[in-house]
C-alpha cells in the first residue's frame, strides 16, 4: 500500500510503485491518499498500479506512527503529529478536502495519544471539532504540567468559529499554540471581519508580528486586490503566509524560485485573472520583504541590510530611520506601505 500526496507530485507516486514492483513483482499494489483520491482514473493509468483506494483507509487511520523507524536519523522529527479530527465543515471551491474526506469526524479527546512535548496539528479545520473546547483543556493542562512545551496548528484557526467562540482565543494562548493563523481567502472587502478576528488573537496576550494572515494568490483575485490586502496586514502589523494556488487536477509544477522567468508549460499561471509569471514572483516578493520589515523591526526592507553587507552597528543606526530618511542613504531601501508592480 503506498500513499500519495498532492496532484503535482504524481510523478513521485508513480517512481514508488515502479520500484516496488521491481522489489516484489507478484505483490498487489494499492495507491491511495490525496492524489488518488482526486484523480483516481488518472492515478490508474499513470502510475500503473494494480488498484486505487479513494478516501481515508480504516486501516490506517488506527495504526499509530511508527516514530521509532526515524529516530536514528540524521534530522529526527523533534515533535509529534497529531489530529483531533478528518474533514472539513466548510465547501471552499480551490479545495480537496471534502472530496477526500466528505464527511468531518471528530474525536473527544487526544490526551492518551500524546508522546511528544511538542505538537503539530494537522486538522483541516481544528476548531471544528465539537469537542475543541475538551480538547484545549487537556492541552492547557498539560502545559501547565510542562508535559507539553508548545502546539502549532499547520492549517490555522477557522477565524470565524473564533469570533461565534471568542473565549477560544484565550484557551488557544493558554494551551501553548504558537504562531497562530488565520485565512483571508477571499476579497479586500474582508478586511474589516479579518481584523476582529486578529484582535480576538491580540486581546488573548498574541503579539501582532506572532499572528500570520494566509493568502491564496494566482487564483481568482486579481495581483492588484491581493496588493491591497498585503498593505492591510502591514497597517496591522501581521505576518503573511503567501499561498500559491495549483488546481485540484494538475500533476506538474515546476515552479523554481531561483529562475527569473517561467511560462505556463512549467507551472499554472491563472491567467484569466490577469496573473503572469512576473505577478506572481512580484507578489511572493513582496510578501516576504514586508514579513522581514516586521521580524526585523524595521520601516522598509533593504537586501544590503539583510545580507549584512552594511556593518551591524551603521546597520542598527538605520533602522532607527523612516523609508523616506533611509532612501537617501540606502539606494534599496523598499518601502511596504506602498503597491509594488515590479
Amino acid at each position: 500500500m503506498i500513499t500519495s500526496l498532492f496532484t503535482y507530485w504524481a510523478g513521485y507516486v508513480r517512481d514508488s510503485v515502479a520500484h516496488y514492483r521491481k522489489l516484489y513483482p507478484d505483490a498487489r499494489i494499492i495507491v491511495g491518499g490525496v492524489y488518488a483520491s482526486l484523480m483516481p482514473d488518472h492515478c490508474k493509468k499513470y502510475t500503473k498500479c494494480d488498484e486505487v483506494f479513494v478516501g481515508v483507509h480504516k486501516g490506517a487511520e488506527k495504526s499509530f506512527p511508527a516514530y521509532d523507524l526515524i529516530e536514528n536519523n540524521p534530522h529526527p522529527l523533534d515533535y509529534q503529529i497529531v489530529r483531533t479530527s478528518r474533514g472539513c465543515i466548510r465547501n471552499c471551491e480551490f479545495c480537496g478536502v471534502k472530496k477526500i474526506e466528505s464527511r468531518f469526524k471528530a474525536n473527544a479527546n487526544i490526551k492518551t495519544e500524546i508522546i511528544h512535548r511538542k505538537l503539530v496539528f494537522y486538522d483541516d479545520n481544528l476548531l471544528a471539532n465539537p469537542h475543541i473546547q475538551k480538547i484545549l483543556s487537556e492541552l492547557i493542562e498539560l502545559k501547565s504540567k510542562k508535559q507539553i512545551l508548545w502546539c502549532e496548528a499547520q492549517s490555522g484557526f477557522d477565524g470565524k468559529i473564533l469570533k461565534e467562540k471568542p473565549y477560544l482565543a484565550e484557551m488557544i494562548k493558554k494551551a501553548g499554540f504558537h504562531y497562530p493563523r488565520i485565512a483571508w481567502d477571499w476579497g479586500y472587502e474582508q478586511h474589516h471581519e479579518i481584523k476582529e478576528q486578529l484582535d480576538l488573537l491580540i486581546d488573548a496576550g498574541y503579539r501582532s508580528k506572532d499572528l500570520f494572515v494566509f493568502m491564496l494568490y494566482n487564483w481568482d483575485i486579481p495581483f492588484g486586490e491581493m496588493e491591497r490586502k498585503r498593505l492591510k496586514c502591514w497597517e496591522w502589523q501581521v505576518q503573511i503566509a503567501d499561498c500559491r494556488y495549483r488546481p485540484l487536477d494538475k500533476i506538474y509544477d515546476g515552479y523554481d524560485s531561483k529562475k527569473r522567468k517561467q511560462t505556463g508549460r512549467e507551472y499554472h499561471i491563472q491567467k484569466e485573472s490577469g496573473w503572469t509569471d512576473k505577478l506572481i514572483r512580484t507578489f511572493r516578493s513582496n510578501v516576504r520583504k514586508q514579513n522581514i520589515c516586521l521580524r526585523q523591526n524595521t520601516k522598509y526592507y533593504s537586501a544590503d541590510m539583510e545580507r549584512k553587507r552594511i556593518s551591524k552597528d551603521m546597520t542598527n543606526e538605520y533602522k532607527k530611520l523612516s523609508y523616506e530618511e533611509a532612501k537617501g542613504y540606502l539606494k534599496d531601501a523598499w518601502n511596504p506601505a506602498v503597491i509594488h508592480y515590479t
